[in-house]
């Protein structure tokens, strides 16, 4: 068994479980929430008699062997410093850290400490994406790759009426970019690597985080081509545009279907079946790794998470969205 601790008690964290649940070698055995209500409530759910509101005391603990955190973006890099310091594995939520730097950081205590840290992107980690991985050369001579991830924020209502809310408070580096254009960049970086060029657009809110935006990347005889949103919906679906075909994919964060379209009009459909509680595949592959004495996913690698981090500092650098974190840093 891996014995797992988590920190944060929101939403994605219970749709973590669930799908972490289906794993035969995962353990939920501690809470973390800054108040004990919070973290006993939370604890309650899932069964769980241990409960921290002190993070060093979790780090410390005998009770856990990994830790899952999904708090805010700002707080990232010193929690799981913390619990790597202390011999725990380290699955964080996207985007892994405020900046390169403090990435930087992170992966310098992971490789201290023998432990493995990865970023919690599941998209490239399911059935689907693979499925894009294994066919793309089907396509022919790749010429752009199009994402699109466009989804009002339930937090915007809020914003607009003057109360502004973690998602978009630059303290806690968030902002469309850093929660809903990490969906389409990280893919594209597990697919091509690191682009030659970038070029960013964006709108920036009174408060001083992006509400959407755009991205323009080159590379060697293609481009790039993304969108991304928390103040407007879109349903669009992403393409890969190749010679010969193209790659349809229905949802970049989470893709359920996946075709080939030929140039002659021939439609294969590369969809495979996949497990509703989707997060399951960033914890088997966690898993995966503290079993078999690994410290990098393939997929989720550090190479792939720094060279999605230099594309955000840099789109934010051209949208001129600022973090404390930077100047800290």
């Amino acid at each position: 068994m891996v014995r797992f601790g988590v920190v944060g008690t929101n939403w994605i964290t219970e749709a973590f479980l669930k799908g972490a649940s289906h794993h035969k070698a995962f353990q939920l055995t501690a809470v973390y929430s800054r108040t004990e209500d919070k973290a006993a409530e939370f604890a309650g759910k899932f069964g769980v008699e241990r409960t921290f509101t002190e993070l060093e005391e979790m780090a410390k603990s005998d009770v856990i062997d990994a830790v899952y955190i999904a708090s805010p973006n700002s707080l990232h890099a010193s929690q799981a410093i913390t619990f790597m310091k202390n011999g725990k594995h380290v699955l964080c939520e996207k985007a892994i850290a405020s900046n390169g730097m403090e990435f930087d950081k992170m992966i310098q205590t992971a490789r201290e400490h023998n432990v493995v840290l990865m970023e919690a992107l599941k998209s490239t980690l399911m059935p689907n994406f693979k499925a894009v991985q294994e066919n793309l050369h089907k396509v022919g001579t790749v010429r752009r790759y199009f994402a699109s991830y466009c989804q009002y924020s339930s937090r915007y209502d809020s914003y607009k009426e003057g109360k502004v809310l973690n998602a978009f408070n630059p303290a806690f580096a968030a902002g469309s970019l850093m929660d809903i254009g990490i969906y389409c960049i990280y893919p594209l970086v597990a697919l091509f690597g690191e682009p030659k060029g970038i070029q960013a657009n964006g709108y920036v809110l009174d408060s001083g985080v992006d509400g959407e935006g755009s991205l323009l990347l080159k590379y060697d005889g293609m481009d790039a081509v993304i969108m991304f949103s928390k103040i407007t919906n879109s349903s669009l679906p992403s393409e890969i545009h190749g010679e010969d075909g193209n790659i349809r994919i229905d949802k970049i964060s989470s893709p359920e279907k996946v075709e080939i379209i030929y140039r002659d009009g021939r439609i294969e459909d590369l969809s495979r079946e996949q497990i509703t509680d989707n997060m399951f595949y960033e914890a088997e592959e966690f898993i995966t790794l503290i079993q078999q004495g690994q410290l990098e996913s393939a997929n989720n690698s550090l190479e792939h998470s720094r060279i999605t981090m230099n594309i955000l500092d840099e789109a934010r650098r051209q949208m001129g969205v600022k973090f404390p974190s930077d100047q800290e840093s």
